[in-house]
């Protein structure tokens, strides 16, 4: 009897902890900045930390506070760039050369023969896109892959690589229409 007693009471007081924990969520709940939503979403979300930031969402939230300039994301490009621009009512910019250069998106593949599963890679992921476990081989979830390469600088023996995304009928997009200014149409002058 005394079991079913202690069953209800933990159910009762774990009814009543949640309840609590749920009113509380409601009651204090903090807003996010809907200008940094908007410049998060712009972001490519690699977290590669070229602009000088932990990851796109800080970033995101620098460019909103005024600490940071719209054109630090490489991987982004100047797509991203002009997107930002855009949504800030600012001139746009070309990327700063001091963050990286835009480069084709890319991920990477690990030499499973040559792992020796130290794990420093799996450690270095951002996206949590690299399986293995410590001494066993390790290998990189290609979907998840954002190509930020910051796994390649900590293994010790050089087995993770950069690769090329490959065109499929997933990722093929048209390319950009040429803008008047990249057209550079000569002007005929008439006496």
């Amino acid at each position: 009897m005394t079991v079913f007693i202690a069953i209800g009471a933990l159910t009762l007081g774990a009814f009543l902890f949640g309840w609590l924990l749920s009113f509380i969520n409601e009651k204090f709940k903090v807003e996010g900045d809907p200008l940094t939503d908007q410049l998060d979403s712009l972001l490519p979300q690699t977290q590669c930390g070229q602009c000088t930031f932990p990851g796109c969402r800080p970033y995101a939230d620098a460019i909103a506070n005024g600490e940071a300039d719209i054109n630090q994301c490489p991987p982004g490009g100047q797509e991203t760039i002009d997107k930002i621009a855009d949504l800030m009512g600012v001139e746009t910019k070309t990327l700063n050369a001091e963050n990286g250069e835009e480069a084709p998106s890319t991920v990477v593949y690990i030499d499973e023969d040559v792992c020796i599963g130290c794990t420093l890679c799996i450690q270095a992921c951002p996206v949590d896109a690299i399986v293995g476990a410590a001494k066993q081989m390790h290998t990189v979830i290609e979907s998840e892959c954002t190509g930020c390469d910051l796994c390649i600088p900590p293994c010790p023996v050089d087995c993770i690589y950069i690769k090329p995304i490959e065109t499929t009928l997933k990722n093929w997009a048209w390319d950009k229409p040429a803008t008047q200014a990249d057209k550079q149409i000569p002007i005929k002058i008439v006496h």
